[in-house]
């Protein structure tokens, strides 16, 4: 991974001013691609960045009150996204979208895996009429035109006269916003998991104890999406397989209310994707990385449950008959919004959950925040 300007180390990171843009130079695509990356005069109305869905200050995800809903709200100020926007912390380390021979389909970015690759993924938000709303990547590309120093350095970096060829432009775009995506700024690997692994901290009794159910073949089923590497101790685990499941997330009607959409809407996941024509992709969704999950509420594709421990006592009431209840509503656990094709060889995997076992895994959670974001813990 590549080393990030000081820069975008610091604090200052988070809310650039024009006399400190001016000030750094652009001398690198990842430099240039950091600029773009929390500039909104790409968006249509000039207020909204990448960084206002993907926000540094906290796990790179949106941070603004509509998105306790679950959906982003767009540059036009009123419309919501009928998903949640997934963090982008570690998404580089996501293989480019496949199918493996075994019919598993695997890597992409975006909850469907729609984009390929980080840029593919990086060319979607300016376009789309509901987030950044720039009608076209000409208009885009008007914009970095605006600012002389983007001009320098597009030509410096891809060759003299680039931002006059409109397409060629646009892809020099994205390329710079997916190599500032790679810089290890995104992917520190400095929690205290990652510290633990380096015999530089001790886990609690009760992190120790989730650590050793989230990794057991006999007492849970996380590990069977949620890890990548062989062994427990390998250095970049990024706590997910990459891969699709349908775990039966039920509609977060909430969202559909705000955003104006039909209750009986189904969104068909992986089946969305244009790549994918099999009927038993839909309700499919990528398994997400667990860095940082401890921060980066709310959760699930929709943001349906706002809470951690919400989440484990989900996953948990398919073999637990006591957990009958959603404690974020007091009532039953909504029906799945796609009843096909559930991940049931998973999700009935090991034995009901006690209380404590709950709650030791939600403390070894916390324990892959990224070492920036610990003050965020409750």
């Amino acid at each position: 991974m590549l080393r990030t300007s000081l820069l975008c180390l610091s604090i200052l990171c988070f809310n650039l001013s024009p006399s400190l843009e001016a000030a750094q130079p652009l001398n690198s695509k990842a430099a240039l691609g950091e600029q773009l990356f929390f500039d909104v005069n790409l968006s249509r109305n000039r207020t909204q960045s990448c960084a206002s869905c993907h926000s540094p200050a906290q796990g790179f995800i949106d941070t603004r009150t509509e998105a306790q809903l679950g959906g982003s709200v767009g540059d036009d100020t009123r419309s919501i996204g009928d998903r949640n926007a997934p963090s982008a912390g570690y998404a580089a380390f996501s293989p480019g979208f496949h199918q493996r021979e075994d019919g598993e389909w695997v890597g992409g970015q975006f909850w469907d895996g729609r984009a390929d690759s980080l840029a593919e993924q990086a060319g979607g938000p300016p376009l789309n009429p509901i987030e950044m709303g720039m009608p076209d990547k000409a208009s885009v590309v008007e914009r970095l035109n605006e600012n002389p120093r983007y001009v320098a350095a597009f030509n410096n970096l891809f060759g003299e006269g680039i931002l006059e060829q409109t397409e060629q432009a646009y892809a020099a775009l994205t390329e710079s916003l997916a190599a500032f995506e790679q810089t290890d700024f995104f992917a520190p690997f400095d929690s205290k998991y990652d510290r633990f692994l380096r015999g530089e901290a001790r886990l609690t009794e009760q992190e120790e104890l989730g650590r050793l159910l989230f990794f057991s073949q006999q007492f849970t089923n996380c590990n069977q999406c949620h890890q990548l590497r062989k062994s427990p101790r390998a250095q970049t685990e990024t706590f997910t397989n990459y891969e699709y499941r349908n775990i039966g997330v039920p509609v977060n009607r909430e969202l559909r209310q705000a955003n104006g959409s039909p209750a009986d809407t189904v969104d068909k996941g992986l089946l969305d994707n244009p790549a994918v024509d099999d009927p038993t992709a839909s309700g499919k969704f990528k398994v997400p990385s667990l860095r940082n999950v401890a921060v980066t509420g709310p959760y699930m594709h929709n943001g349906v449950f706002k809470d951690l421990k919400t989440v484990v006592l989900f996953y948990d009431q398919y073999n637990n008959p006591t957990r009958t209840l959603n404690p974020e509503t007091g009532k039953p656990w909504r029906e799945p919004e796609v009843s096909a094709n559930l991940a049931l060889e998973e999700l009935e995997h090991g034995p009901a959950l006690e209380d404590q076992r709950v709650d030791a895994l939600v403390a070894f959670l916390k324990t892959l925040t990224d070492q920036r974001y610990e003050h965020l813990l409750k």
